[in-house]
């Protein structure tokens, strides 16, 4: 029984750990973007996408149990990697799009 508590304990660590990695990158991306590619890809503001990827990298920060962290709810680490993926899902490739100079006459596949 003491194994599975173990485990289920370092696997909770480990997944927390790989979430704030996803938090740090996010994080380091919006730092490294310039404020006018965030307008040329019409989205939020630079500022607004630093305070949501560092308040997510923080949240995630804090929410590593053990004595790394101080463990907090595993509610606000969803919802913190979930705004740090938003970013990298949705935000990064429109500001890479906008860094390259955005082809309007491309699809979601390739040029049309």
């Amino acid at each position: 029984m003491n194994f599975i508590i173990f485990a289920q304990t370092w696997l909770f660590v480990a997944l927390s750990l790989v979430a704030f990695g996803i938090q740090i990158w996010a994080l380091v991306d919006c730092l490294r973007a310039k404020p006018v590619e965030f307008e040329r890809a019409f989205k939020k503001t630079k500022g607004f996408w630093l305070g949501i990827t560092a308040g997510s990298a923080a949240v995630g920060f804090i929410c590593i149990p053990g004595p790394i962290g101080i463990g907090g709810p595993i509610f606000l680490q969803l919802i913190a990697v979930t705004a740090a993926a938003v970013y990298l899902a949705d935000v990064r490739p429109a500001l890479r799009d906008a860094r390259r100079g955005g082809n309007r006459n491309s699809g979601p596949y390739g040029p049309w």
